[in-house]
């Protein structure tokens, strides 16, 4: 009989979590890790790519790096010196529905870096020079992207996945719509989504719970509430997808393949969908790595991700591969996601799975970043914190029936998509 997971009983705990709410509206949370010596502040705002307006590609993104530019008490060199002379760093990301503003200090240096992080979305002034300096800024990065398959080949796929919704628009945006952004474009977005119950600030490190709301109540309190009514996201009607196989020419070396497929939000299966995305392609013994890189050494890079929206879910695998190799390693892709390792694993494989997985959230409370990043997401889509508890119970309560109900449900019941792009001749 396969032995149980046993989880570690000290030095991992999420027991200091506390929140309130201010009076306008903005959620606080604070974990509190006494064993640290810094504090990572966040400010998290529901506003990410599918949320750009049409004919603006980018702009949630674009106003990420604008936020850096300058406000009403600094211009860009004093928030950059301002955070460095204290030690610590700032930074920030946009996903498709998401966005994030953190600063990492150490904690006797949470009052200034408080007051920093909070200028940047209280006060931001968009001066025009810095705006189009900055889009040359984003436009090279975009051109990052383009030089880079394995990214593009995603992009891509989302495009054709998606179609014309707004979850299939590139998150930086194209080099036509970063062109034409204005500072009246980047304010207006701010006014309808940068609203404080669209918005949550979370503390992880060595701060108390009191002494962050003391804080928060004085930078936050300018952020001015919204007018009650619930923000309404368009949905992607994962019944109205059609499959696609798709093979694109480009100018590159190895060809770059991604399989995938989208359903809708079911949270009686998201931690059984976390276990088969770690049984699939998460790690050396996972089944793609197995298989197409140990075995038949058709691939240096293999994995596969699952990735959770409002409504649906999506799970993509991936493989890069030699062009003439492509066939070979489709046949063998193919083969993996019918496989009986996937669909009816033993409960020694299935126990590998769930103690990566497991080992993975532990190790995660480790680093302050991670534990901001695990508590956001909570909160993003849960609407609540998720205890580090419970979510061990959930995953190690996941049983070869789960397994195999959540493979049928991606790969049996959903349509199954196909885009490869193939080296030209140079």
């Amino acid at each position: 009989m396969a032995e149980t997971y046993q989880a570690p009983t000290s030095g991992f705990s999420d027991e200091g979590i506390e929140s309130s709410t201010l009076g306008n509206g903005l959620l606080v949370v604070t974990d509190h890790v006494p064993w640290v010596e810094s504090v990572t502040l966040g400010i998290h705002i529901g506003a990410g790519s599918r949320d750009d307006p049409d004919k603006k590609a980018g702009l949630a993104h674009f106003l990420e790096h604008a936020l850096f530019k300058g406000t009403k008490h600094r211009d860009y060199i004093e928030i950059a010196g301002g955070v460095e002379r204290n030690g610590g760093y700032l930074d920030a990301y946009t996903t498709k529905e998401q966005t994030c503003i953190y600063l990492c200090c150490l904690g006797r240096f949470t009052e200034p870096s408080l007051d920093l992080l909070a200028d940047l979305v209280c006060n931001p002034l968009f001066p025009e020079e810095e705006l189009e300096k900055e889009k040359e800024v984003v436009l090279e990065e975009i051109s990052s992207v383009n030089d880079t398959p394995e990214e593009l080949v995603f992009e891509d796929f989302d495009r054709y996945l998606f179609g014309k919704h707004p979850l299939g628009r590139p998150i930086l945006g194209t080099e036509e719509s970063v062109g034409n952004f204005s500072g009246s474009d980047l304010g207006a977005f701010m006014t309808g989504l940068y609203q404080p119950e669209n918005m949550f600030l979370t503390a992880t490190g060595n701060i108390r719970h009191g002494d962050l709301m003391k804080l928060a109540e004085r930078c936050f309190s300018t952020l001015v509430p919204g007018n009650g009514k619930a923000r309404q996201r368009n949905p992607f009607q994962t019944e109205r997808h059609r499959p696609f196989n798709r093979s694109i020419k480009k100018r590159i070396h190895q060809a770059q393949i991604v399989l995938g497929t989208a359903i809708a939000r079911n949270d009686h299966s998201f931690y059984s969908l976390m276990v088969l995305n770690t049984l699939l392609g998460n790690g050396m013994s996972s089944l793609l790595n197995l298989e197409l890189r140990e075995k038949l050494a058709l691939a240096y890079s293999t994995y596969s991700s699952v990735a959770f929206f409002d409504e649906l879910t999506v799970m993509n695998v991936y493989a890069g591969t030699d062009g003439n190799k492509t066939s070979q390693a489709l046949d063998v892709l193919g083969a993996v996601l019918k496989s009986r390792e996937l669909f009816a694993p033993q409960e020694e494989e299935l126990l590998v799975a769930k103690s990566k997985l497991l080992g993975s959230l532990f190790m995660g409370t480790e680093k302050m970043t991670r534990r901001m990043s695990h508590l956001a997401t909570d909160l993003s889509y849960f609407g609540r914190h998720v205890p580090l508890a419970e979510k061990t119970a959930a995953i190690e309560a996941v049983s070869v029936d789960d397994i195999s109900a959540a493979a049928r449900m991606l790969l049996q019941e959903a349509p199954l998509s196909t885009l490869v792009y193939k080296p030209s001749r140079q």
